[in-house]
C-alpha cells in the first residue's frame, strides 16, 4: 500500500509539474502578447505625441522667426524715424503733417488756411491759421508747430540715469528752447488786426507737452509774456472743437437774422397781396353788379320788344337755322 501510495503520489506530482509547466508556458505566451501589444500602443502613442510636439515646436519656431523678422523691420523703421528726426527740417515737416491732420479732422476746409500771410507789410507766413469771424474781414489765429527734440531727448536720458544735476540742466535748456520758439512766434506771426492778439504753439508729442506742464507756472508765464498758448495734440483738438462749436453758434445766429429779414419781407409782400386781393374783390363785385343789370334789366327789355313777334313752328325754325 505504501508503495502504491508513493507511486500514485509521484504520478500526481508529475502531473502537477507538467500542468504547472504548461501553465507557465501559456502565461509566458500571454505575457509576451500583452507586452507586444503594449509596446505597439506605446510606440504609436509616442510617435503621435512626438509628431504633435515637433509640429508645435515647428509652428512656434516659425512664429518666432516671423516675430524676429517683424522686429527687424521695426528696428529698420525706428532707424529711419531716428534719421528723420535727426534732421531739423524733417522734424518740422513731421510736426506740420500732424498739425494738418488735426485741423482736417476738426475743421472744415474753408475754416483754416495753410502757409497763410499774417498781414500787410510783412513777408512772414505761418504754417496754419484758423479763420476767426471779424467785422470787415476774417481774423487769423496763427498756429505753428515746434519740436525741440535735442533738448527733450537729453532730458529723457537724464531721467534714465537719475542724475538730478543733469535733469535740472537739461530741463532748463528745454524751457529755454520753448520760450525761444514762443518769442519767435510772437515776433513773426502776431500782427493785429489781421491776426488775433495771441497765437498757438503746437508741440507734436504729448510727453513733451507734459514735460512743459510739469514745470509750475511755465505755460501761464509764456502765455502772459509772449501771448502764445502752448498746446499738445489732445489740447489742440479740444481747443479746435470749442472753436467749431462757436462757429456753429455764429452761423445759427447769422441764419436766424437772415430768416427774420426774410419773414419781414414776406410780411410786407403779404400786405401788398392783401391790398391787391381787396381791389380784385371790389372789381369782381362791380362786375357782378353789372351782370345782374345785364341779365335782369336788359333781358326784360329785350323780352318786351320781342313780345309782339310771332313764333315759328319748331320744324320751320330749325330748317331756317340750318339754311
Amino acid at each position: 500500500n505504501v508503495q502504491d501510495f508513493n507511486s500514485v503520489q509521484r504520478e500526481k506530482f508529475g502531473e502537477l509539474n507538467r500542468r504547472q509547466d504548461e501553465l507557465m508556458k501559456s502565461t509566458e505566451l500571454r505575457l509576451e502578447k500583452i507586452r507586444e501589444t503594449v509596446d505597439e500602443k506605446l510606440q504609436k502613442t509616442l510617435e503621435a505625441r512626438l509628431g504633435q510636439s515637433f509640429e508645435m515646436v515647428s509652428r512656434q519656431l516659425q512664429a518666432v522667426q516671423k516675430g524676429l523678422g517683424e522686429m527687424q523691420s521695426l528696428a529698420n523703421g525706428v532707424g529711419d524715424l531716428k534719421r528723420v528726426l535727426s534732421n531739423v527740417k524733417s522734424r518740422g515737416v513731421l510736426g506740420e503733417y500732424q498739425l494738418q491732420a488735426i485741423l482736417e479732422n476738426q475743421l472744415a476746409p474753408d475754416q483754416y488756411l495753410s502757409n497763410a500771410e499774417v498781414g500787410k507789410g510783412t513777408r512772414e507766413r505761418v504754417e496754419f491759421a484758423v479763420k476767426m469771424p471779424g467785422q470787415d474781414h476774417p481774423v487769423l489765429l496763427p498756429i505753428d508747430s515746434k519740436f525741440p527734440q535735442e533738448s527733450y531727448l537729453r532730458l529723457v536720458d537724464a531721467y534714465d540715469t537719475v542724475n538730478k544735476t543733469e535733469i535740472d540742466i537739461n530741463r532748463a535748456e528745454l524751457i529755454k528752447a520753448v520760450k525761444k520758439a514762443a518769442s519767435d512766434i510772437q515776433i513773426k506771426y502776431i500782427h493785429p488786426p489781421y491776426t488775433t492778439d495771441f497765437a498757438i504753439l503746437f508741440l507734436p508729442v504729448e510727453s513733451l507737452y507734459a514735460e512743459i506742464l510739469r514745470e509750475p507756472g511755465l505755460a501761464q508765464a509764456i502765455q502772459l509774456e509772449y501771448k502764445v498758448l502752448v498746446t499738445g495734440p489732445t489740447t489742440l483738438s479740444a481747443i479746435l472743437n470749442s472753436l467749431q462749436m462757436g462757429f456753429r453758434t455764429l452761423a445759427i445766429q447769422k441764419r436766424s437774422s437772415e430768416v427774420w429779414q426774410i419773414l419781414g419781407a414776406i410780411k410786407t409782400e403779404f400786405g401788398k397781396f392783401g391790398e391787391l386781393i381787396e381791389k380784385t374783390q371790389k372789381k369782381l363785385n362791380e362786375a357782378n353788379s353789372e351782370l345782374d343789370k345785364l341779365v335782369g334789366v336788359r333781358t326784360r327789355a329785350i323780352q318786351r320788344k320781342l313780345k309782339d313777334v310771332q313764333e315759328l313752328p319748331s320744324a320751320e325754325s330749325e330748317k331756317l337755322l340750318d339754311e
